[in-house]
């Protein structure tokens, strides 16, 4: 951990599967305050057993200081290193085997910001992006100048309509922003949830790790 690059060397733990015996690697992005450790027990409830499972800790349990809904530039150099790690762990992942298009990202909260904007600048095919409760990171009327294709990339996003964190208008942006960069982008919104995971969404990410890489 250094001050220009907060998040360098922090541990990722594994779960599922090895690498050489998985269908696809999942990156699981947990959110602040919480833990890699609580995102494998999520990964457990979703019950696909050929998927492996690699969950990168953020410093101090927070990819950035932050609201997601704050300019860009009073979540660096937080953002910019999380940023970083994500495309770090990916790029090690290829090293090790495997291909891009059996990679899935997911996140929840803050993970889910993180994942859904790592995506859309690193547009290209993977195995599956799910975002549950987050969106596209920055403020109303940030620039969307994401360039690349997700070639088809199935995309899940679910969030409550009274979450207090994630306004709605923002995951109908990020649907919006992913289809136009051609990912196939299914969103839920679920009356009164808050902020959580809900049972709803689980079957999908079940339904969405277990197809996904099946023809590849």
């Amino acid at each position: 951990m250094t001050l220009t690059d907060p998040h360098a060397g922090q541990r990722v733990i594994r779960g599922g599967v090895s690498l050489p015996t998985a269908r696809i690697v999942a990156i699981l992005l947990h959110g602040r305050g919480a833990s890699p450790e609580a995102m494998l027990e999520l990964a457990a409830e979703f019950g696909v057993p050929d998927v492996a499972y690699l969950a990168p800790a953020a410093a101090d349990r927070s990819w950035y200081p932050r609201s997601f809904l704050a300019p860009l530039d009073q979540n660096e150099p937080w953002l910019g290193s999380a940023l970083n790690s994500i495309n770090q762990l990916v790029a090690t992942t290829v090293e090790q085997g495997v291909p891009r298009d059996r990679i899935a990202i997911l996140g929840f909260s803050q993970g889910a910001c993180l994942a859904l904007e790592f995506a859309a600048r690193h547009a290209q095919r993977y195995a599956a992006v799910v975002g549950l409760s987050g969106g596209v990171i920055g403020p109303p009327e940030t620039p969307r100048a994401y360039t690349g294709s997700f070639e088809r990339t199935p995309v899940f996003l679910g969030c409550s309509d009274v979450d207090p964190h994630i306004p709605r208008s923002r995951v109908d942006e990020t649907a919006d922003v992913l289809s136009r960069l051609g990912a196939a982008v299914e969103e839920r919104i679920y009356p009164g949830m808050g902020h959580t995971v809900n049972a709803d969404e689980i079957l999908a990410v079940r339904d969405l790790l277990s197809m996904s890489g099946s023809s590849e």
